[in-house]
């Protein structure tokens, strides 16, 4: 959630400042041996990439198992606009030996943004919108697939979505996972500003202290912009908020450098769609809460990282304590952060074999 500034330092300068005489690509040859190392090669396997049209506007989805009968997971990334299709090749490909994993590049976002005129998609980036974005999604991928349900992951911006389509069609879901889970948007604001000053007072950080004090009254009152949350949100990166025990990302957002579905002109789109699909939606965002939704009707599983003040993971918990569902479960990664598919991979990976899978395996259950 809101790693558009450190994603354009990071991946984006350096490509734009190079040398007219370096052009080539440097990383081509690493994207051809990724891309040989994560081929899906198996008879009954599925590795494809296409469009569809959701809400009237084209999106990118790429679908990748090594067996069609395997139960589809659909991954909604964060942001807005944080796509995870050029960051999959690092963590997920054995999610592929057990799911069907979809990657989809929302509205305005990565690939996506490339296929409509932003002018005009900028009235339709609502949270209403992506969440239908995501059913309609969901729908297709059944018929395309011969399914009758999913397993929705949502990851930061994407828990919101993923929460929300579980909120609203529970029937089309085995289970809903949450990672980064945001609950609501003001709440989650505040106790990250609370958190961040109170780490720049224990560093005598005067400078941090004094900045995020400055963005008051947000997130109570007022405007609710993008660069009133990066104002604290670059001083709580540095304390661990984003990855744990590290001062910035930066391993993660340079990943799509290696990525065999991203080309450079992808990973720019990435950057320019990121921009703005957060500078248009981040206003829209501020009264999003499920603190009144007291029931969902499908089993809610929450992989949060103990260390996580970009989404504070402990609000999360705090609800899903509350909430009645079939089955609910919390599992913690104590040396994680916000990104735990990334910065404990195996234990994400364990956490789906033993808790998301058993729900999904339809053929386990005939």
């Amino acid at each position: 959630m809101s790693e558009h500034r450190l994603l354009r330092a990071i991946i984006l300068l350096p490509l734009l400042a190079a040398p007219a005489a370096a052009q080539t690509d440097p990383f081509a040859p690493g994207r051809e041996v990724v891309a040989d190392i994560n081929r899906i090669v198996t008879p009954n396997g599925v590795q494809e990439t296409f469009e569809v049209t959701l809400g009237g506007a084209r999106q990118v989805v790429n679908v990748r198992g090594v067996d069609r009968g395997n139960p589809i997971l659909l991954f909604i990334h964060g942001g807005p606009g944080a796509v995870e299709m050029p960051i999959a090749w690092s963590f997920q490909r054995p999610w592929e030996d057990y799911f069907t994993v979809v990657q989809w590049d929302q509205r305005g976002a990565g690939r996506s943004y490339l296929l409509e005129d932003p002018a005009k998609l900028a009235p339709t980036l609502t949270f209403e919108r992506y969440r239908d974005d995501a059913i309609e999604l969901i729908e297709q991928l059944c018929k395309r697939y011969g399914k009758r349900k999913v397993v929705v992951l949502g990851h930061s911006w994407g828990s919101t979505v993923g929460l929300a389509v579980a909120a609203k069609r529970p029937e089309l879901l085995h289970a809903y996972v949450g990672m980064g889970q945001a609950i609501d948007w003001r709440d989650n604001e505040r106790a990250g500003m609370a958190w961040t000053i109170a780490q720049a007072r224990q560093r005598g950080d005067v400078e941090a202290v004094k900045a995020i004090e400055a963005l008051k009254p947000y997130p109570d009152g007022g405007s609710f912009t993008i660069d009133q949350a990066d104002g604290w949100r670059k001083y709580a990166i540095r304390y661990g908020s984003l990855a744990a025990y590290r001062q910035n990302a930066n391993f993660y957002l340079r990943a799509p450098r290696l990525s065999p579905e991203y080309t450079p002109a992808d990973v720019k789109a990435w950057g320019d769609g990121s921009l703005f699909t957060i500078k248009t939606l981040w206003p829209r965002l501020a009264d999003v809460s499920f603190k009144d939704v007291r029931r969902i009707d499908t089993p809610v599983i929450f992989l949060l990282g103990r260390h996580d003040q970009t989404t504070p993971s402990q609000l999360a918990d705090a609800w899903l304590k509350r909430v009645s569902a079939p089955r609910k479960q919390v599992v913690w990664f104590e040396h994680s952060s916000h990104l735990p598919m990334v910065e404990e991979p195996g234990r994400t990976f364990a956490a789906l074999l033993r808790h998301v899978l058993p729900l999904a395996d339809e053929r386990a259950r005939k």
